[in-house]
């Protein structure tokens, strides 16, 4: 038996209503008449992510809502929770023309304000200070809850629409594969297409563990990349009160020895005191070709490293240099002393015995120590030494975390040496396009030096 006009016209409108959000659907101003559903003309928005569903964390996304009116204001909030359930929130406020897209339409503010397609994602603060957003498991995405408010702050009015948005950390196709070699402990991610790739190991900093999200990002962009743990993580040493460089030697081996790496040498990338380890591993070990260092030191920091009968000694510290702010957590950049002066000389990493090329990423108001000096400071003993001048790229008001790109500045956090919650510096925009930045400049520095294909970004200072 065909269906009656209303039926027809009542079911039309249920799908087209299933655009908008669940909770639109629970309304109380969604009333039913006989079989027909009336609905409030502005209640119609559908909120658009591009690509739709999921896409890589690297990736931007664009975002648009449409069946708005003219001049309407809403607010838009983005939320997320991590792996452990803290949750991160942002929001920004908009006035729409009928259709809204962050990449035209300049936020009026809140969380951040301007033109910023991405500013949803760069600009998530934890709810609960000294979070830091940190991705442990790469095989689940993290899922990014977005909704169109109505009316602005301070009591934005009845939710529009929403959508959920997945961003995975294992690109398609990206093979992973734990390491158990010997003493090595980490993962290699490999691409999907058949090898061999230029190798690259990736180090982060004095958190210890292993953490795999760089290394399965970069993966996709043609790396076969070990993410490679060097304390405080399974049968390894618990603290780095002692490392030894005869451990990172065993990993360069293991990454070249690999049938899916092509030689002759391999890549370094690391941050922090992982930043630090890749001026090491240069200096002493033979096998290396380029390296990344984002913001780390030229001394020897937080333990003692040896390496074959040779020791470099830990720099000095006066705690006595930590200063206080104003929300109570320490800022500790002029902690260290100086491995220019006295007995920490002999803390300074002999840079000049490196045959490798370097890439140097600097924050400009990194809070954790002085990289910008630290790289500077390389820079003059290589080219003393005859060695080539690396490339220095300086972010101003970018901070120590320099990360993939759209992960939200972490402002502060407990630091793992000092024992107590420090500030990392950066403002936020700046130290978020100086991700994107970073992110595009270490990958063209890898394939040239690594592959062969040529092809520079001008830096963003």
């Amino acid at each position: 038996m065909a269906s009656s006009p209303a039926v027809l016209r009542a079911s039309q409108l249920y799908q087209w209503s299933l655009k908008s959000s669940a909770q639109f659907l629970g309304s109380p101003q969604l009333r039913q008449v006989g079989q027909i559903i009336r609905v409030p003309a502005r209640m119609a928005a559908t909120l658009i992510v591009e690509p739709a569903g999921r896409c890589c964390w690297d990736e931007p996304v664009r975002i648009a809502v449409r069946g708005l009116a003219p001049e309407q204001p809403v607010t838009l909030r983005a939320s997320l929770r991590d792996e452990k359930g803290a949750l991160f929130q942002a929001h920004a406020r908009y006035r729409a023309d009928g259709e809204l897209d962050l990449e035209r339409a300049p936020a009026l503010g809140g969380s951040f304000a301007g033109l910023e397609p991405m500013g949803l994602l760069w600009a998530l603060e934890p709810e609960k200070p000294l979070v830091r957003l940190v991705k442990r498991d790469v095989r689940t995405p993290l899922a990014v809850e977005l909704e169109v408010l109505d009316g602005h702050d301070p009591d934005p009015g009845r939710l529009l629409c929403q959508a959920r948005h997945e961003r995975y950390f294992l690109p398609p196709g990206v093979r992973r594969e734990p390491v158990r070699a010997g003493r090595v402990r980490g993962t290699l991610f490999l691409p999907p297409e058949p090898g061999p790739f230029p190798g690259i190991v990736d180090m982060f900093g004095t958190g210890g563990g292993l953490l795999e999200y760089r290394a399965s990002l970069l993966a996709g962009k043609g790396f076969a990349v070990m993410a490679l743990a060097y304390y405080n993580y399974e049968d390894l040493p618990k603290t780095m009160e002692t490392l030894h460089l005869e451990y990172f030697e065993e990993a360069v081996n293991y990454l070249l020895s690999h049938p899916e790496v092509k030689g002759p040498g391999v890549g370094l990338l690391g941050i922090s005191k992982g930043g630090e380890l890749c001026l090491s591993m240069a200096s002493f070990l033979k096998g290396i070709t380029a390296a990344v260092v984002i913001n780390g030191s030229v001394a020897n920091v937080g333990g003692t490293l040896r390496y074959k009968g040779e020791t470099l000694p830990p720099v000095g510290v006066n705690r006595n240099r930590i200063r206080v702010t104003k929300d109570g957590y320490a800022d500790i950049v002029d902690v260290l002393n100086s491995p220019l002066e006295g007995p920490d000389q002999k803390s300074f990493i002999p840079v000049e015995r490196a045959e490798s090329t370097f890439l140097f990423l600097v924050g400009q108001d990194d809070h954790n120590w002085k990289s910008e000096f630290y790289a500077n400071e390389a820079c003059k003993r290589l080219q003393a030494h005859g060695r080539r001048k690396p490339q220095i790229i300086c972010y101003p008001e970018t901070g120590h975390y320099i990360e993939p790109p759209y992960f939200p500045l972490c402002r502060a956090s407990l630091h793992a040496l000092v024992g107590s919650p420090i500030i990392w510096g950066g403002e936020p925009r700046a130290h978020a396009m100086a991700q994107v930045d970073a992110w595009k400049q270490l990958q063209t520095f890898f394939h040239k030096h690594l592959s062969g294909q040529e092809g520079t970004i001008p830096a963003k200072l």
